[in-house]
């Protein structure tokens, strides 16, 4: 029996942590520091009653729209950064902006 080589498990992680890099830096526009200063008030675990003024300024600059997408898919980010998806998308809400109306 041949023995198994790690090479193309190992190649196949690294392009899964590339796409995750890229994808952290910038989604529906808001780059990694946007969504981490939003990461305590949408947390899966003890979230913040409110977003912090610099969330609110990263999603007002943020393509709603395309944000809606990840509403059912959530996606790998949101994992990475231990967003729950119900408050994230209630963030922009807390915020004083409104969502797309077909979000």
């Amino acid at each position: 029996m041949a023995k198994a080589h790690p090479m193309p498990a190992l190649a196949l992680l690294a392009v899964a942590l590339l796409v995750l890099a890229a994808s952290a830096q910038a989604i529906c526009d808001i780059s990694s520091g946007g969504i981490r200063s939003c990461q305590p008030a949408a947390a899966v675990r003890n979230p913040t009653d409110a977003p912090s003024a610099e969330c609110c300024a990263a999603l007002a600059g943020a393509d709603l729209a395309c944000l809606c997408r990840y509403k059912s898919v959530g996606g790998m980010w949101v994992r990475f950064y231990k967003i729950d998806v119900k408050r994230a998308m209630a963030l922009p809400g807390k915020c004083g902006l409104t969502m797309p109306a077909n979000c």
